[in-house]
């Protein structure tokens, strides 16, 4: 089962980094649901700018994690890099 590393521009413009085994289920979740994160709920709507694929959880947490290190200019960047 692949793992989706995902970035969410917020209408707020912040960024939101996650990662997940269903990515059409979590966009919804973020955008509509209880479920969605606390810090996308207060942010809606949200967009998906960037995703990146593993094939498994434990590299997607690692990738995830290193993306939530990154600044947002570095942030900006890579979506840019990847469109």
């Amino acid at each position: 089962m692949p793992f989706t590393v995902y970035i969410l521009k917020c209408a707020d413009k912040t960024l939101y980094t996650g990662c997940t085994n269903n990515l059409v289920k979590r966009l919804r979740e973020h955008n509509s649901s209880k479920a969605g994160a606390k810090y996308t709920r207060a942010r809606r709507p949200v967009k998906l700018v960037h995703l990146e694929k593993f094939r498994t959880l434990k590299a997607g947490r690692r990738r995830e994690a290193e993306i939530k290190r990154l600044t947002r200019k570095q942030k900006l960047q890579l979506i840019k890099k990847h469109s």
